[in-house]
């Protein structure tokens, strides 16, 4: 057991939203709880009464009320809030408890000096946003995409697009040419808005030859929007339009299309472990109620916070980030290299901005602690109240530095959740108190169960983490998936009628838990996560290389671990410097630096099964000293003695 780090005040249920929520419970439902734990058995058991009670909760605007809450309860095919109609951006530009002058985005970077935005101005850029877009001939159920920075532009776009009922999809412009176009061709965007490039620390990175890739890999495209953020003197390439002319003067009046609760708000995609990244549909109501129950009941975020969360826009934590208006939250964005000039810098933005809650990553942390970082000397944290980790595992010394340098009066809070929700699954709450190396709790309204190898659930051993009642914000579906089978095969196909994530959990007596780690191969390095099938797309396009195996050896310290790349040659053919060179050169122009192998290391053959799969996990066990026997069943292989090479791999590491 941790040792506790942080406990409630003795009033949370008088000054934290979710104490109001409980107050709001007893008048209007005439429900009381005496702890959390009593609160989420009701919220994942009367689901009816739970979601329905978020809903009234927080005024929700409709435009159509709904005809029930929960139609059918199956998984997949659960039907959320039949007959409702309302639009996501509409309750997000509410903003309660703001009022037109209010600074609601405060966006930093490096490439350009900090842009504010009041409440008023981010209405007013979506509305010209809006009506610019309906001039290229935007509607319901266009796709809008975005190759653009976490920058106001962006998340003007992204509201500007949910008003009009079109699909939005964001990639990160550090993300080279295949793995946008592996994603976009997926879902035929009509409109494409994209950077001509971007500052990473002190270094200009132009994406002008990468934006003419995107283009001419994608026949859909009707019309190409140019952001000068690079060069704000640049002026648009080949017939695009440029930011200033989307975005012109126009008295039409903002409007708000009114959609279905499931219709597609935005598109998502997973790693891409295994195939194409799956382009994972999100709706308009799933995630709004997921993102006012979160941010506000878990993250105790209202009009008086600063929400900060380090993330791009290739990952799902911008999609919950920018939610932050919709309780009345002002968002911090940051755009650039989080190291630059040093580890510090994010921490003296939280200062400089005022932010109350600051949200990053576990590598981040464990890389602060590594250099012997102590925030609280180098910045002014006195606003700071709340503390976010996601991304990976926070291991226990992470929650004692959090509470030894950069505050013991705030509530760290580690949670885990996937693209594929939007959310986090498990995650922290102002009811409960911190324990070293443990997440809080179980969401409100998300079944969390730890499954043993036989399937059944199990307290205080590992086991699968699945979820086994449905919630609002899962996917709609997957894109072109008309027929659902990919979407079941991704979640249901071990424990029908039962979401598997492919995370390993522990829950404790007390309902805490430990995640330790993916069940599949995720590639996850600086914050991008990017699965192996797109690692293995490129370096097997390739005319030398036949086959590959990739792992990724994290680090325990919080540093960027070790990418280790194994490659299969064609007859004849030497792993010398020159194809090193060749490999990491496609690597970084088709995906991203982040994503160059520490070294690469040729193999007679790569371990597969019986059915063809690549075997990365039993790979990476064997690396990280797991006997072979152990590693993997040699009955399952179609070629058991290619593990071989890689317990001699181990060997020699190890000795050396």
């Amino acid at each position: 057991m941790g040792d506790m780090l942080w406990a409630p005040p003795a009033d949370v249920r008088e000054r934290s939203r979710i104490g109001g929520y409980l107050r709001w419970l007893r008048e209007h439902r005439g429900l009381d709880f005496a702890d959390y734990d009593a609160l989420w058995r009701w919220s994942t058991t009367d689901l009816d009464g739970f979601w329905r009670s978020i809903w009234d909760h927080f005024e929700v605007i409709a435009h159509t009320p709904p005809t029930a809450t929960l139609a059918e309860r199956e998984m997949p095919g659960a039907r959320w809030f039949p007959g409702a109609t309302l639009n996501y951006a509409e309750n997000v530009l509410r903003m309660p408890g703001r009022v037109d002058d209010d600074p609601v985005v405060i966006a930093h970077g490096q490439t350009r000096p900090p842009v504010t935005l009041t409440a008023g101005e981010l209405r007013e850029q979506v509305r010209r946003v809006s009506a610019g877009l309906r001039g290229l001939g935007v509607t319901a159920g266009d796709r809008v995409a975005a190759y653009a920075p976490n920058i106001p532009e962006t998340y003007v776009l992204l509201l500007a697009t949910a008003s009009l009922g079109a699909v939005f999809s964001s990639c990160a412009p550090e993300f080279g040419t295949r793995s946008v176009t592996d994603r976009w061709q997926q879902i035929e965007p009509t409109v494409l808005v994209a950077v001509d490039g971007y500052c990473y620390g002190d270094k200009p990175v132009d994406r002008r030859a990468e934006v003419a890739a995107i283009r001419a890999a994608l026949p859909s495209l009707r019309h190409t929007v140019s952001i000068p953020y690079l060069d704000p003197r640049a002026t648009p390439q080949d017939g695009a339009l440029g930011w200033a002319e989307l975005a012109a003067l126009t008295d039409e009046p903002l409007t708000f299309t009114p959609v279905p609760f499931d219709h597609p708000l935005y598109v998502l995609y997973s790693s891409g472990t295994t195939g194409l990244p799956k382009p994972i549909v999100h709706g308009h109501g799933g995630i709004l109620l997921e993102h006012l129950k979160m941010l506000a009941l878990h993250h105790d975020l209202g009009p008086a916070d600063r929400f900060f969360w380090f993330t791009t826009t290739g990952w799902m934590m911008w999609n919950f980030l920018v939610s932050g208006p919709a309780v009345g939250a002002t968002i911090v964005l940051f755009d650039g290299n989080p190291g630059h000039p040093d580890l510090g810098g994010l921490w003296r933005l939280a200062a400089e901005t005022g932010t109350t809650y600051f949200g990053t990553s576990a590598p981040f942390l464990l890389a602060c602690r590594k250099a012997g970082l102590v925030p609280r000397e180098i910045a002014d944290l006195s606003a700071l109240r709340g503390v976010g980790s996601t991304g990976a595992p926070l291991p226990a010394e992470g929650f004692h530095w959090v509470y030894e340098t950069v505050g013991d009066h705030l509530q760290l809070q580690s949670l885990s959740g996937g693209t594929d929700v939007c959310t986090g699954f498990v995650g922290g709450v102002p009811l409960l108190p911190v324990y070293a190396g443990e997440i809080a709790c179980r969401a409100l309204g998300a079944k969390v169960e730890a499954r043993s190898a036989d399937g059944t659930p199990v307290i205080g051993e590992l086991g699968e983490l699945v979820i086994t009642e449905p919630m609002p914000s899962m996917p709609v579906g997957f894109w072109n998936d008309t027929d659902g089978v990919r979407y079941a095969e991704a979640y249901f196909d071990v424990y029908p009628g039962v979401w598997r994530h492919g995370d390993w959990i522990t829950i404790n007596e007390r309902g805490g838990c430990v995640i330790t780690g993916r069940s599949d191969a995720t590639l996850n390095r600086g914050g991008v996560r990017l699965g192996t099938a797109e690692f293995y797309s490129v370096v097997e396009g390739l005319d030398e290389v036949l086959d590959s195996v990739v792992v990724h050896l994290e680090d325990d310290e919080g540093g960027a671990g070790e990418l280790l790349l194994f490659v299969v040659l064609a007859d004849g053919l030497t792993l010398d410097d020159a194809m090193r060179a060749t490999i990491c050169r496609e690597l970084r122009t088709a995906l991203s630096p982040r994503h160059v192998p520490d070294e690469i290391h040729q193999v007679r053959s790569v371990p597969r099964t019986l059915s063809a799969k690549k075997l990365e996990v039993p790979v990476k066990k064997i690396l990280t000293g797991t006997p072979v026997d152990q590693a993997a069943a040699k009955g399952a292989l179609a070629n058991p003695e290619s593990l071989t090479a890689f317990a001699t791999f181990a060997q020699s590491r190890t000795s050396a």
